[in-house]
């Protein structure tokens, strides 16, 4: 018997329309860059989105004491005042602006923004998030003056979708600027890992503004770095990008100056969020055209369980005197002054002393200022007396009574309070996140349903060493011939990110610069801990060197408290290459 036919198949569903890329851009890395770069990035080229990043651990404890003399501030001024001079032109163009300005008090820039525009005729949707302040939620360790989690973009994409023209946050991460807008723009659900993974990096490259465009690069020399201009990511809906910026702004985007970002203020593999856990040790970097950096091959996993919270508090107070030491006898000079001003000191010595001795001086130099070394004093202490009167005066008075050539940078002052950070950790679920929504509706952002602690990623193989016949000739000469580095802080951490431009030279590199000669090399971190990870993917490695920066940024323990310029010491340090990678 011959079966009936079988019924027809049902049709198709057409497949839906992939959304266009996302155009994000940022006009801001830190709390005082370029003023104008907000309306440059708005008249420069298209753009769907405008992010801008405020905040820093340094800002939120400088935004606490603002706090304190007045509740009703507590965020950056400086973005009110940009936006107030081209929110007009944002909301012609279309462009919506996101920024974590709003610090200590995002619902109080909202409605500042609100006023504003309602001066110059104008009526935004601003939306705002908050949660993210834990100050009054439990008790934090000593006088707690902040205590800010780090929130996700989930809460900025909840007012995007919702409708909002201006959306400013509080604490969030950086990457979050970028993240919230493109799962808003892409509808991507809480587990697209790869997809978010991609807009993190896009967002940890974006943040830090003309960093990615040629500022503080290593290779300047190559580039037209005088006034480089802001990055801007074009996200695809799989979490790609490519990272350019606008035409005919300085600077540039390349292979190197996008790895250079990249390696800037991380650690491992593991490149951790509230959002997700991006893996570095994935991403594919290829030049897709001049000033065209594509960014592929993201792999993300499922956040940790834990969000971490920011504490700042003043931690005593600081003075500093620089002594100038001229011509001859440098070393004994230095003795004098200290065995001198220790003399002074007996009785009242301040809990902490420093000295340090900066050889700047030439022999037979032909100008005063290149024949003389400085002499830094730093002292510490609670109590500001011990740091004010009685370590200005014991200077003052040794004027006409101490080395030839007595003289310093500065008069000696009263002091200053210094602050000092540290990092907690909270279950995610105990935040209240909350994105309130341009009409007043409070929505509040669950933590994520998935989530895995952070474990660490097993060392990747490296490739083989360049052959004894390569290696057999070499020049002594400095590192940064033939590598790159990009150094910054978390915390009282420092991270020293260093990468090379070929192949040959990351052979070399990956077996040359191994945790004993990074030490050997550097000897402020002999007696730290110092642990490497090695991208190779990157042709990078990235070390972390611990309590380098003390208690952090605000601290000031440190001549470079940020640890800005510890990659460019690095460079200059001399050992033996091969011949054939110079």
């Amino acid at each position: 018997m011959t079966p009936p036919p079988a019924p027809p198949a049902p049709p198709t569903p057409p497949a839906l329309p992939t959304p266009p890329p996302l155009r994000v851009g940022n006009c801001s890395g830190f709390y005082g860059d370029r003023f104008d770069a907000m309306r440059e990035m708005l008249t420069g080229g298209p753009l769907d989105v405008l992010t801008g990043d405020y905040l820093a651990e340094l800002t939120m404890l400088i935004l606490g004491r603002e706090r304190q003399k007045d509740p009703a501030r507590g965020y950056a001024a400086t973005f009110a005042r940009q936006l107030d001079e081209t929110l007009a032109l944002a909301l012609e163009r279309g462009v919506r602006i996101v920024s974590n300005a709003g610090g200590l008090n995002p619902g109080g820039l909202a409605e500042a923004i609100r006023t504003a525009a309602g001066e110059h005729g104008l009526a935004p949707r601003v939306a705002h998030v908050t949660g993210d302040d834990l100050r009054s939620s439990r008790d934090w360790p000593g006088h707690t003056l902040t205590a800010n989690a780090y929130l996700g973009g989930a809460g900025i994409a909840e007012c995007l979708r919702a409708g909002a023209d201006v959306v400013v946050t509080g604490r969030v991460t950086d990457a979050a600027l970028v993240t919230g807008p493109a799962a808003a723009h892409f509808g991507w659900r809480a587990d697209d890992w790869d997809a978010l993974a991609g807009a993190v990096v896009a967002g940890h490259i974006l943040e830090c503004g003309a960093q990615a465009t040629g500022g503080n690069y290593a290779f300047f020399t190559e580039h037209d770095t005088r006034r480089p201009g802001f990055p801007l990511a074009e996200i695809h809906a799989d979490g790609s990008c490519v990272i350019t910026k606008h035409p005919g702004t300085g600077g540039a985007v390349t292979v190197g100056t996008v790895t250079a970002q990249l390696l800037y203020e991380t650690a491992g593999a593991r490149y951790a969020g509230p959002d997700v856990t991006a893996r570095l040790d994935t991403v594919r970097l290829t030049q897709d055209g001049p000033d065209r950096v594509r960014v592929h091959g993201v792999k993300g996993e499922p956040p940790p369980p834990s969000l971490k919270v920011g504490l700042t508090r003043l931690g005593g107070w600081r003075n500093e005197v620089v002594f100038v030491l001229t011509g001859l006898d440098i070393h004994p000079k230095a003795a004098l002054v200290r065995e001198q001003m220790e003399a002074a000191l007996a009785g009242r010595r301040p809990a902490e002393v420093r000295w340090t001795l900066a050889r700047t001086d030439h022999p037979d130099a032909d100008t005063q200022e290149a024949a003389s070394a400085l002499l830094r004093l730093t002292v510490r202490d609670p109590d500001p007396e011990k740091v004010g009167r009685a370590v200005s005066g014991a200077a003052v008075e040794l004027a006409l009574a101490g080395y030839p050539g007595f003289h310093v940078t500065a008069p000696p002052g009263k002091g200053s309070p210094y602050g000092v950070f540290e990092a907690a950790y909270v279950p995610a679920a105990d935040v209240p996140h909350t994105a309130v929504l341009h009409d007043g509706t409070r929505t509040p952002v669950p933590p994520p349903a998935t989530t895995a602690p952070l474990a660490p990623v097993p060392e990747p193989p490296l490739p083989p060493p360049l052959p004894p016949g390569r290696t057999r000739r070499t020049r002594r000469a400095p590192l940064g011939l033939v590598a790159g580095a990009r150094s910054g802080d978390k915390g009282g951490a420092a991270n020293v990110g260093v990468w090379a431009r070929t192949d040959d030279a990351w052979r070399w590199l990956a077996h040359t610069l191994t945790r004993d000669r990074f030490r050997a090399l550097l000897p402020e971190t002999k007696d730290l801990p110092v642990t490497r990870h090695a991208l190779p993917a990157l042709r990078a490695l990235n070390f972390v060197v611990d309590g380098l920066l003390g208690e952090g940024v605000a601290a000031q323990a440190r001549f470079d408290p940020q640890a800005k310029a510890v990659g460019e010491w690095l460079r200059s340090r001399h050992l033996d290459i091969p011949e054939d990678l110079l």
